[in-house]
């Protein structure tokens, strides 16, 4: 979207956007093919920030916005969201790594 946000208006024709598109879709897929184990290093990029962003990070922002606000259902609520996205984190991304490993050995 943003790429096609670049066109100039009188450019942003349906035939434009989707050869735009399709050559996006075509560098993505020689990046994948050139680059070995992409799968493992997406897998781990995706079992660190998936965690901290849709777990880790909504409950603490939540915390720290409403301090004084929140009860302490809340609270306990919040906190095992919390641990439990960082176990997860950790667990994914230990697996992730060693998988990375094991394909180098």
């Amino acid at each position: 979207m943003a790429l096609e946000e670049l066109l100039p208006p009188n450019q942003q024709k349906y035939s434009n956007i989707i050869i735009l598109r399709s050559v996006l879709v075509v560098s993505t897929l020689l990046i994948a093919l050139s680059v070995p184990f992409f799968g493992l290093v997406m897998a781990l990029v995706g079992s660190l920030l998936t965690m901290l962003v849709t777990y880790i990070l909504p409950c603490a922002c939540f915390l720290a916005i409403l301090k004084k606000k929140v009860t302490w259902y809340q609270i306990a609520a919040c906190s095992f969201i919390i641990v439990v996205g960082v176990c997860c984190a950790c667990v994914g991304t230990y697996s992730s790594l060693s998988s990375i490993i094991q394909s180098y050995s």
